[in-house]
């Protein structure tokens, strides 16, 4: 005797209830076809039986939201605090005020006859801080067509001109000044930059603002070039009260250091892993190049890290950075840069360069010794600081 064979049934064109009540009537096999759902379109599939439901997907979908609501909160606290701490902005970029100070004296008394002469000075101005040509020469052309026109008529308006010029610069290119910690714990930052930019120092005043936020953090001592590097971060880690993995032998690999470290953030429910790595000039191609193999090490262990990697950039070099921050960029990607040591610096005017000239927004800003000197960066803040 010859058996039928038997038909298909697709929940999407049938209720449950009525499915098994035609299958206890017949022979029917039973094929479960969900819906795709755009909701879920980023998950891996599930296979669906008669017995089992969505919770497994619901469930995740939470703890995901959950924490992406905690990295938001946490870029959003640190870029408030910056708010707060205008006082310590407007003292670390004094050198650069008073370089600037000048302006001030050619637009008291300025006068349309004068136009020429004054904006010349002006310019000579804003090159010392380092500038750059480019920004001085659009800056200063556009207060001149802005004069000529009749559009500004007096040296308070002129200036407000020059600070609204350097504020769009630095907001249309460098906007997400606010950290990106992506929405899977831990979220990782990778510190890079050249010998004696600063970094260690960096990410340990980082760690103490983070942790101040409520975050818990582990540090990975991924310098594994200079001796003294683990040393010194094993300090900053007492000091800020966070753990902190080092290399378990001598001439041991940064990528297997950072790895560790990010596997043990995230067994263990770390929140940020901040990575240390050794200083390198951006000439050396083969040390440029270890920097990859510790950026695919991290992201074996977490799908989509580093969330960030930051370039320290010491303020004392001024325009000179600008190589550097462009080797690196082309290597790893640069998500950021940390400006270091600016209160000693009369280059303010760097800030603006980098950023124009790379389109990639400034996070923090060194002003100071002290470990609540690393400031979040506000375009606003920094734009009066300079310009008081």
């Amino acid at each position: 005797m010859l058996s039928t064979p038997s038909p298909s049934l697709h929940l999407t064109e049938f209720s449950l209830p009525r499915a098994i009540e035609m299958a206890s009537s017949a022979q029917f096999s039973l094929t479960f076809k969900p819906l795709p759902s755009p909701l879920f379109s980023n998950f891996p599939r599930t296979r669906f039986s008669p017995f089992t439901t969505a919770r497994p997907i619901a469930s995740r979908f939470k703890v995901l939201a959950s924490q992406i609501g905690f990295f938001t909160r946490l870029g959003r606290l640190i870029k408030e605090k910056a708010k707060s701490d205008v006082e310590k902005i407007f003292s670390g970029f004094s050198k650069t005020r008073d370089n600037l100070a000048v302006i001030d004296e050619l637009l008291l008394y300025w006068n349309l006859a004068d136009t020429d002469r004054v904006l010349d000075e002006l310019e000579e101005a804003l090159l010392v801080s380092d500038f750059g040509p480019r920004i001085t020469i659009k800056i200063v052309e556009r207060l001149r067509e802005d004069i000529l026109s009749g559009k500004l008529k007096s040296g308070s308006e002129i200036k407000d001109a020059l600070k609204k010029s350097v504020l769009d610069l630095l907001t249309t290119k460098g906007s997400n000044t606010e950290l990106r910690l992506g929405f899977r714990k831990p979220a990782v930052i990778m510190i890079v930059g050249v010998n004696g930019g600063g970094k260690t120092t960096s990410l340990g005043k980082l760690a103490y603002r983070l942790k101040n936020e409520g975050a818990k953090i582990l540090m990975a001592a991924g310098d594994t070039f200079r001796a003294a590097a683990s040393d010194q971060l094993e300090i900053w880690a007492e000091r800020t009260g966070c753990e902190i993995v080092v290399a378990e032998k001598e001439n041991a690999k940064a990528s297997s250091v950072l790895s560790q470290a990010v596997k043990r953030g995230k067994e263990q429910g770390f929140d940020v892993v901040l990575c240390d790595t050794s200083g390198r000039l951006h000439t050396n191609y083969s040390l440029m190049e270890e920097l990859i193999a510790c950026k695919k090490a991290v992201e074996k262990v977490v799908r989509g890290a580093p969330n960030e990697i930051l370039l320290v950039l010491d303020g004392n070099t001024g325009l000179n950075m600008l190589p550097q921050a462009r080797e690196f960029n082309e290597v790893v990607g640069i998500t950021g840069f940390i400006l270091t040591k600016l209160d000693g610096s009369a280059r303010g005017g760097c800030v603006v360069s980098v950023v124009d000239e790379l389109g990639i927004p400034v996070k923090f800003v060194g002003v100071g010794e002290g470990v609540e000197d690393l400031q979040p960066f506000d375009a606003e803040a920094f734009v009066n600081a300079i310009f008081s």
